[in-house]
């Protein structure tokens, strides 16, 4: 049985911030996740930030090509959620997120972009330049031998303008793992960590740098017009 630890992250005190001790089975989290999303809805609940680990498992997103599942050692669960092959085990960071987009701006464009930067301010509190990359979903960084590799990984679903799914973040996983699949679909990029960039970080830092930045990242959701009036954009697109 695990044992969440529910907290307020700093300055966001509508949002649930909870954190399990022991791994989640992803049946359980997903029907969890799906429940939470219907109580927002129907203004039953708060927002949830929703901190975890799997065993290993590999997820299908609504991309996913069959011929990418290389070797289904590890059980492979339908996501429901957006993108490819992804794996999830110990030591990686799952942040589950039911976020209520419908005073939060209704632009989803705005809330992957800023996803994205939270992820790469926490990791760059542990001096990890992590970056997006052009066509190409994740949060990317070099490593050890200089070669562009995946540190972070994100598939969202929205639903009634409440997010569902989220973002990991390697911290010290079994990277041979990952061989089961074609990670995210694409096969030409390896696959790194925090661990084997040289950062021995705790999963209990990696969660409070993400604490320290998630105000700033929950500020940024709103709807941006872009400058010619034509649409709508993301907004701070240097973040």
């Amino acid at each position: 049985m695990s044992s969440p630890s529910p907290a307020q992250a700093p300055a966001a005190p509508s949002v649930e911030w909870r954190v399990e001790s022991a791994p989640v089975d992803y049946p359980r989290a997903l029907a969890e996740m799906e429940g939470r999303a219907a109580a927002i809805f129907e203004g039953q609940a708060a927002e949830r930030v929703w901190l975890l680990e799997h065993p290993p498992l590999y997820t299908a997103g609504t991309s996913a090509d069959p011929a990418e599942l290389l070797d289904p050692r590890f059980p492979v669960h339908d996501a429901g959620r957006g993108g490819r092959y992804t794996y999830h085990g110990p030591g990686q960071r799952i942040s589950y997120l039911n976020i209520d987009l419908r005073n939060r701006g209704k632009d989803v464009r705005n809330f992957v972009h800023h996803l994205e930067g939270w992820m790469i301010d926490a990791l760059a509190d542990f001096g990890i330049a992590a970056r997006r990359a052009e066509g190409r979903i994740g949060i990317w960084t070099d490593d050890a031998q200089g070669r562009e590799a995946k540190i972070g990984a994100l598939g969202i679903r929205v639903r009634r303008w409440i997010t569902l799914h989220g973002f990991s973040i390697n911290v010290d996983p079994d990277l041979s793992h990952f061989g089961g699949i074609v990670p995210c679909g694409l096969a030409e990029y390896p696959v790194t960590s925090m661990a084997a960039l040289g950062v021995k970080a705790s999963m209990t830092e990696l969660d409070s740098a993400l604490a320290r930045h998630f105000p700033a990242f929950l500020g940024r959701l709103r709807r941006c017009p872009a400058a010619d009036g034509a649409g709508v954009e993301q907004c701070g697109t240097g973040r």
